[in-house]
């Protein structure tokens, strides 16, 4: 499994805005860890230092054994895929084939490796009936999945997803979440970027919080997302999910997620039920 790490990372941007400051933070192989923050706080320029889009201004980001500050993008990309954004910044071919194959094909996947890469890309995002179609004749929603895809099918041992549930249903968000309990099955690390604090909680172990480009939180989902958690959580402009709110009032303990919730209910009334 592959860790990564930042010791001291600061990333200053040409105008000088100073967005990280010092960050230090170790990811395990196989962890799913989620990074969130309001805008501006340094998330996504923290995770573009992992596949070398960023080199930092000080400090070092090491992914593996590779040193991002003089490893080049082409090796670190055999290494880490980053699903950006907004996916019209990263879509430029002219079929939904084509966008799946151009990732894995340039680290060196060919014939039938390639194409079983593809097509189990594309049927994890339900794209399977669109590969001849232009990329830019689906919704915005659809983009965001091929671009996941594309991903997916370089099957690098890092996945970085950048904000992966915006533009989704209900439906979209249950895909994606089932494409991170994947990738962990399969041992690979998964970090994401994320506003949705409620898919946040329900489908990754750990959870970083950023503010003015330095971590401020991190912890289990649990602990992050416990009451005495709350007033950092709002430093940040964010709000605690909704099932740890209901766990507080009704004195549950930590309770980030619905099914926490009504585990803890259980709990409550077995330990309330009359001796026989």
């Amino acid at each position: 499994m592959t860790d990564s790490r930042c010791r001291g990372l600061t990333y200053v941007y040409p105008g000088g805005v100073r967005a990280l400051d010092g960050v230090d933070l170790f990811i395990a192989g196989g962890q799913t860890v989620a990074i969130v923050g309001q805008n501006g706080s340094g998330k996504t320029t923290l995770v573009r230092h992992f596949n070398g889009l960023l080199r930092p201004t000080e400090g070092q980001v090491q992914v593996g054994e590779l040193d991002t500050r003089t490893t080049p993008t082409a090796r670190l990309a055999r290494v880490v895929g980053l699903a950006f954004q907004d996916p019209d910044r990263q879509i430029f071919a002219r079929s939904v084939q084509a966008e799946a194959s151009f990732g894995a094909r340039n680290l060196g996947l060919e014939g039938e490796a390639l194409t079983r890469a593809v097509e189990t890309s594309l049927s994890a995002v339900s794209l399977s009936g669109e590969k001849g179609t232009n990329p830019y004749d689906l919704g915005y929603s659809r983009r965001k999945l091929l671009t996941i895809a594309s991903v997916l099918a370089m099957g690098t041992p890092v996945v970085v997803l950048d904000e992966p549930t915006t533009g989704q249903d209900a439906r979209g968000v249950r895909r994606v979440q089932r494409l991170v309990a994947q990738l962990a099955g399969e041992g690979r690390t998964v970090i994401a970027v994320s506003h949705d604090l409620r898919f946040v909680a329900e489908s990754f172990e750990r959870v970083v919080v950023m503010r003015e480009g330095r971590i401020v939180l991190d912890g289990s989902v649990a602990d992050v997302f416990a009451q005495r958690n709350w007033p950092v959580l709002r430093s940040t402009n964010l709000e605690p999910v909704y099932p740890a709110v209901v766990g507080a009032r009704l004195g549950l303990g930590d309770t980030p997620t619905d099914a926490s919730v009504v585990e803890a209910l259980q709990r409550r009334g077995l330990q309330q039920q009359p001796a026989p």
